[in-house]
């Protein structure tokens, strides 16, 4: 939902400091990467209780996410590049609730399974807008320049991050947190899949 006015805000910073990375030689499909693993380490991080430092490397990995984006701007974007990034986006955002999970299971197993149907479920529904945009020719910019469609919602990348950084903050909260969240990812689901029958319906 604020992704869009997110974009005004980080965007030239993102870019300059793009710039002067691809300077050096290093790819964004390398900042990709770099990227997830630095949010993996995070989720293994909550694993072990240490979510204070799991937050560190979950906002620096976020920041590498965008950046991945602005190096890509700077030198040659590619199709593969696109793909790479959605796919370690979703790896991520699937991490991290599970680490959670693993974290206190007692406790967090039953929202976070929940939560996560609820992540699926609207991944699909963003893919596959993504894919029926593509077919009819339908184009965006709100969410910056992106390698597919980024249709807009009630939850999108920003509301994820806060959403994570408060579970990082207060971790015994995880599964009312969960359950909020993962209801609001539904709605978005299913507000995504109307807007998509009216967009798309011949």
């Amino acid at each position: 939902m604020f992704d869009a006015k997110m974009r005004t805000l980080i965007d030239p910073p993102l870019n300059m400091m793009g710039r002067a990375i691809a300077q050096t030689g290093v790819t964004a499909n390398g900042v990709t990467l770099g990227g997830l693993a630095i949010g993996l380490i995070g989720a293994a991080l909550i694993v072990f209780g240490s979510t204070g430092w799991a937050l560190a490397f979950i906002l620096v990995s976020r920041i590498a996410d965008g950046l991945d984006g602005a190096v890509a701007r700077a030198t040659q974007k590619t199709d593969f590049g696109g793909y790479l990034d959605i796919a370690a986006d979703f790896l991520f955002y699937g991490a991290v609730p599970m680490a959670f999970v693993w974290m206190n299971p007692d406790q967090n197993a039953i929202a976070g399974a929940f939560l996560l149907t609820s992540f699926y479920f609207n991944g699909t529904s963003f893919l596959g807008f993504a894919i029926l945009a593509e077919k009819r020719g339908v184009e965006t910019s709100a969410q910056g320049s992106k390698s597919l469609y980024y249709s807009n919602g009630l939850l999108e990348g920003t509301e994820t991050i806060v959403f994570f950084v408060v579970l990082c903050l207060f971790p015994a909260w995880f599964a009312p947190l969960a359950w909020l969240f993962g209801l609001a990812c539904f709605a978005t689901a299913i507000l995504r899949l109307f807007a998509a029958r009216s967009l798309f319906s011949n």
